[in-house]
Formats: structure tokens, C-alpha cells, sequence
């Protein structure tokens, strides 16, 4: 009989839905060496959390996430909370033992991201496993760019270029949320998508950002309070609150092989939903990827004769592309959730090899180090600002 693998979700909305999609549907997919069992759902507010665990799958529910910790049924604690709590419950779960899956960006500040990474690395040494949800790696069409890169077809990196375009604040009658509260969020659209793309583009490239020059430019600065919240949504009342976090991040970068790089992350694209736009020039070839259209990678391969030679539009739905023999046959494309439960695969199965998986803690406090190197480029008027290791 397989062992399980008892889970605790701290937090219900939107991050939350789609983590218990995955964690209930890795299991009938893929052959897992560990069966995921979802054991408590954690929320402030007792009503609500206990109709998510039922609308979700949990068996049981907490109101204080420190009870999720004290649990003998939970060996892993999935936090999707607003980052302003991330360090606290991550490091606590780890010193209690469970493994932790957290969400990105992994924290608000590089000295709780520090005190993360530095917790997961004592815990690695008694064989507790953590992760950040970078759950983009896990689009097929971006598993096979990082292969195409890695096998040479590229060539010598030369140009990165990336976007993450949104549209659903462009409405200055939008209300807040906490995305919208520094001290809840850390930043804007910089760290809730911008953290995505500058983890894509190294992980496609294998490079990492060593320097940035940044512009941050905060578009509407005062919103409706909430009367009714939604998933990222809601209805806005009479009183107002104040943005403190950007509304778009724009930043020049050099990669450590060389390449030059442009990043850009807004929620104010009108008509762009859900725009990941990555392209990747080398010496050899091309690639570009678009999430909006997330079943294909666009290739081009510079050793073709020019009478033939052009980008090459591969569906990545075959069976030998990362993850997709275990969905449908080739053509019947996958979805946004589906990158969740690939995310939750990879997971159980380095926590059952007992190997570190990938993104890492470390990992993660890489990437915190890029937004806040933007940060304080951005306020040093878009000074080049170089970028720890």
C-alpha cells in the first residue's frame, strides 16, 4: 500500500483553490510513491473556512495555523497566505518538522527571505523538504524551452526579453485588496508577477540576473475600500484606501552569461489577462512562449537554409514532452491548473527520494534579491544597481 503524505493548507482563496485542485488531483494521474491526503484546511474565519473544506475536499479545518503545526496528521504544511506571513508560518512548520510548500514571491523583504532559506537549510539536514510555487517551470511548453536551451540549440544567449501583462486593476474603480498594501504584499505588480517572469527567464536560461536599472510607476493611488470580496475581485464601497505598491515594474537586466534582458510586469495591459511572454535570442536559434497561448512553443533554428527558414509553431501536447503522458492523447491541450498538480508531482516525489526539490528556498531568496535590487533602482532614479549573490 502506497505510505501518505498528510496535508495541511494554510490560507482558501484563489492560491488556495487551486493548490487543493492539485493536491486532489495529482494522485489519479500520475503514480505517486506518496498519496497526498488533505487533512486540515486553516482560515481565520471558522464559517468560511469550514464551507471552503467542503467545497475543496479537506477533511478537517484549524482557525489558527499554529494548531496545523501541533497536527500528527500533517507531515506537510502548503502555505498561501499574503507574503507578510509567509517567514513566520514557513519557518515555524520547518522547526516543527513538516515539509513546506510556500508561495511566491517566498517574502516580502531579502531579510525574511535570508531567514527562510537559512530555516529550510538546517531543516534539509534532518530531511525536511521545502519549495517555492513557482508553478510556471511546470508548463510543458516551458519545460521543453529550458530543454532546448540546455542541449545547445540556442547557442550563445544573447537577448531575454519578458513580459507579464494584466489588465484586471485598470479600472481606478477597482477596489483595494491586499495586493494593493505594501506592508501585506511587499510590492505591486513587481513581486505578484514581476517575481514570475525573473524566475522563468532563469530558470529557461540556466543564468541568473546579475544587475538591473528599474522604473516603478504607481498609476492610480487612492481605491474604494472592499463592501465584497472575490477571488481577485470585488465591489468596491464609499471609503477610499491608499495604494502604497506599484501598479507596473519596468527593468533593463544582464544576465551572468552576458545576455541582455528586458522585464516588464503590469496590471494595467487593457485586453492582456494573462500575457507571460518570454523570448530567448541566441547565436544558433530562437524561442518565444506566450501563457495566453500556453500549449505552444515557437522555435526557430538559425541552421536552417533561409528559402525554409522560420519560426516553427510545436504544440507541446505529445506524450514525450515534460509531464503530458499522463493527461490526454496529443492535441487535447492543458490548463493553468494543471502546472498546480505538476507542482505537487515533483514535490512528493524528491520529499519520497529524499532529495531537495526545485525551486528552492535558496532559489527563492535569489529572486527576492532581483526585486529588491529593482526597488532600489527604481528609487535611485533607475540607477544600475548590482545584485548580491
Amino acid at each position: 500500500m502506497t505510505p501518505t503524505l498528510g496535508v495541511g493548507l494554510i490560507g482558501y482563496a484563489f492560491m488556495g483553490a487551486a493548490h487543493s485542485q492539485a493536491w486532489r488531483t495529482a494522485p489519479h494521474f500520475f503514480d505517486l510513491p506518496l498519496r497526498p491526503e488533505l487533512a486540515v484546511l486553516a482560515g481565520r474565519d471558522p464559517a468560511r473556512v469550514a464551507a471552503a473544506a467542503e467545497r475543496l475536499g479537506w477533511a478537517g479545518t484549524e482557525t489558527d495555523w499554529r494548531r496545523v503545526l501541533e497536527r500528527d496528521d500533517v507531515d506537510l504544511v502548503d502555505v498561501c497566505t499574503p507574503g507578510d506571513t509567509h517567514a513566520e508560518i514557513a519557518i515555524a512548520a520547518l522547526e516543527a518538522g513538516k515539509h513546506v510548500l510556500c508561495e511566491k514571491p517566498l517574502a516580502n523583504t531579502v531579510a525574511e527571505a535570508e531567514a527562510m532559506a537559512e530555516a529550510a537549510e538546517r531543516a534539509a539536514a534532518r530531511g525536511v523538504r521545502s519549495m517555492v510555487g513557482f508553478t510556471y517551470r511546470r508548463v510543458p511548453a516551458i519545460g521543453l524551452a529550458r530543454q532546448l536551451v540546455a542541449e545547445g540549440r540556442l547557442g550563445q544567449i544573447r537577448h531575454v526579453r519578458a513580459q507579464y501583462l494584466q489588465d484586471w486593476i485598470a479600472d481606478p474603480a477597482a477596489p483595494m485588496s491586499w495586493r494593493l498594501e505594501k506592508d501585506k504584499a511587499g510590492s505591486g505588480a513587481l513581486g505578484d508577477i514581476g517575481a514570475h517572469i525573473v524566475d522563468l527567464t532563469q530558470h529557461i536560461t540556466g543564468q541568473l540576473v546579475t544587475g538591473v536599472s528599474a522604473v516603478l510607476e504607481t498609476f492610480v493611488t487612492e481605491r474604494p475600500l472592499p463592501a465584497e470580496t472575490g477571488k481577485l475581485s470585488g465591489v468596491g464601497g464609499s471609503e477610499m484606501g491608499t495604494v502604497t505598491v506599484d501598479d507596473a515594474a519596468l527593468f533593463l537586466g544582464r544576465f551572468s552569461g552576458g545576455a541582455l534582458a528586458t522585464f516588464e510586469a503590469t496590471r494595467f495591459a487593457l485586453g492582456r489577462k494573462n500575457a507571460i511572454r518570454i523570448e530567448v535570442n541566441g547565436s544558433a536559434g530562437s524561442l518565444a512562449f506566450d501563457f495566453e497561448d500556453m500549449n505552444v512553443l515557437e522555435f526557430f533554428d538559425g541552421d536552417e537554409p533561409a528559402e525554409t527558414a522560420g519560426f516553427r509553431r510545436v504544440i507541446v501536447t505529445e506524450p514525450e514532452h515534460p509531464y503530458v503522458g499522463a493527461w490526454w492523447p496529443a492535441g487535447h491541450g492543458l490548463g493553468y491548473e494543471h502546472g498546480f498538480t505538476h507542482q505537487v508531482v515533483d514535490l512528493v516525489t524528491a520529499i519520497a527520494k529524499g532529495e531537495d526539490p526545485t525551486p528552492s528556498f535558496a532559489d527563492g531568496l535569489q529572486v527576492q534579491r532581483v526585486l529588491d535590487a529593482v526597488e532600489r533602482s527604481a528609487a535611485a532614479n533607475s540607477t544600475w544597481t548590482e545584485i548580491s549573490p
